[in-house]
């Protein structure tokens, strides 16, 4: 989508953090911006901030897990401002603690928002811009997380690293529809990721029963220096307004993950065998095992500048 002018962009997690960095750039660049946001009084000091700078905005209250809500918020955007070109999968929580000590409740409520936000906005909008003939896009908010393991973030990493897979696999197969597709992998930022733990709905919350001690909770000094330490959201959406004019499938504007991810990356290739036996060579060229579709995205741009 070279041209956003008039354009729509749905952005969830729209009221703070990268998604309000990224209704600020897209708005910057004309186009119209719908913020979807869980609170209110963010959403209403966030569209003040934008239409102060000229932008034309509007808001919804949203939980990216609710179904039902997520399609009568699809319907009630394309009712007031029309059809959404711009689909960007932001919001998120930066949920932390021990893979190994995690309960039920862990999983459902991060794993619910983390990727189960991201399966019901492709569900939601994906058919609708599909039916369509003008060029769309998906942007979807991962995280270095999505492309290394971390400790104390195991659900986490989880869920990023199945939205990464999600989006190569998703940009291979609506190439051909003019529906661009692209993963942002941010590293720190200077976000508020500090409030999350505040945000847990009642039914996720551990009981006495759930609870299995394990490591220490991170402390909210630590989570707040984390916030603090991070590059500015604003360059971040930057480069994904250049990600989605130029239809580039990843954003990682972070030159310090590289070592990181050769590392792990370098790992997988030495664990595989340098050639295939000529007894197996037959069915691993199969054309049901041909990576093709996902090669030749990778050819007209997926790879990061």
């Amino acid at each position: 989508m070279k041209d956003l002018i008039g354009k729509v962009a749905f952005i969830t997690g729209g009221a703070s953090g990268l998604g309000f960095a990224m209704a600020r750039v897209f708005g910057r660049a004309g186009m119209t911006i719908v913020i979807a946001d869980l609170r209110q009084d963010r959403i209403a000091e966030s569209l003040r901030l934008l239409r102060s700078d000229g932008i034309n905005a509007s808001g919804i209250t949203l939980d990216v897990t609710d179904r039902a809500a997520y399609r009568a918020a699809a319907d009630e955007v394309e009712a007031s401002v029309g059809p959404v070109q711009l689909l960007c999968n932001n919001a998120g929580i930066g949920a932390m603690g021990r893979l190994a000590d995690a309960t039920y409740n862990d999983w459902d409520w991060i794993l619910g928002v983390n990727l189960g936000g991201v399966v019901n906005g492709l569900c939601t909008f994906l058919p609708r811009m599909r039916s369509r003939t003008e060029e769309c896009h998906i942007l979807s908010t991962a995280s270095a997380a999505g492309l290394i393991a971390s400790e104390n973030v195991g659900i986490y990493v989880g869920a990023k690293m199945a939205v990464v897979g999600i989006m190569e696999v998703l940009r291979a197969e609506v190439a051909s529809e003019s529906i661009g597709v692209s993963v942002v992998c941010p590293h720190l930022m200077r976000t508020n990721i500090h409030e999350h733990a505040t945000l847990r709905p009642s039914e996720f919350i551990n009981s006495d029963a759930d609870e299995r001690g394990g490591s220490p909770p991170i402390s909210q000094e630590a989570l707040e220096a984390m916030s603090a330490a991070g590059m500015d959201p604003l360059e971040v959406a930057e480069h994904a307004l250049e990600a989605v004019r130029d239809n580039r499938l990843y954003v990682i504007p972070f030159p310090e993950l590289r070592g990181i991810v050769k590392q792990r990356y370098d790992a997988i290739m030495a664990s595989m065998p340098n050639t295939i036996p000529d007894a197996r060579r037959v069915s691993m060229e199969a054309p049901t095992l041909s990576f093709a579709p996902y090669l030749e995205a990778v050819r007209q741009g997926a790879v990061p500048h």
